[in-house]
């Protein structure tokens, strides 16, 4: 087994190495995904009430969920491992704010975000470092500041899923296991989403809105 360093180098050397690509690949995406957009627009809607602050984007990749919160009316930047992605992110919408950084330890103040993205980009992540990573999102979490995850879904209960991810070994969520690990970690779920594959895709997607709770 990989220790996590190493787990992060190669990760970060992969999106590196398709970085072009995926930008490409994505690019238009969420233009033909409602349920996504709909998921996006409430948690925008919660975390911009009153103007309550900055929200992150972690694992953001060329940006493009960062673009679309900040016109949802939301104080959005971007993090992510990737150097490619990061520079890509930065040429495609030189207006924000994109920094390179890794989930399990953000170069982020405590208490101090009013809203946490994590779209897709937990899914690499050995099952048994989630927990750390979701400690780390409360921890930079203001009170009752929100958290959404994007993951790839199994509808069988508590299982998690090794797969052959096109870039890097990715991993299968239950929902009910993801809900669990998010109130160990001090967050209440209040909203769930699992859509069946599109054409051109292998997977349930699931989406969890969590809010922090202690």
């Amino acid at each position: 087994m990989l220790d996590s360093n190493a787990e992060a180098a190669s990760t970060r050397a992969a999106y590196d190495d398709v970085a072009e690509l995926y930008t490409e690949f994505v690019k238009d995406k969420l233009a033909v995904m409602p349920f996504d957009r709909a998921m996006l627009g409430v948690f925008a809607e919660l975390v911009g009430v009153e103007d309550s602050g900055v929200v992150a984007d972690i694992g953001c990749g060329p940006g493009r969920i960062t673009e679309y919160l900040t016109s949802l009316g939301i104080d959005a930047f971007g993090v992510d491992l990737s150097p490619e992605m990061i520079r890509i992110a930065r040429q495609t919408y030189p207006k924000l704010r994109f920094d390179e950084g890794s989930m399990d330890n953000l170069a982020l103040d405590d208490d101090s975000l009013a809203g946490i993205v994590a779209w897709y980009s937990i899914i690499h992540l050995p099952p048994e470092r989630v927990p750390e990573v979701l400690t780390e999102f409360h921890r930079v979490l203001a009170p009752e500041g929100h958290a959404l995850l994007g993951f790839f879904a199994t509808d069988a209960s508590d299982v998690v899923e090794a797969f052959d991810h096109k870039v890097i070994r990715a991993y299968r969520w239950s929902p009910r296991r993801l809900t669990e690990l998010l109130r160990t970690a001090g967050f209440l779920t209040i909203a769930q989403l699992v859509r069946e594959p599109e054409p051109g895709e292998r997977f349930q997607q699931g989406c969890l809105l969590a809010v922090k709770d202690r």
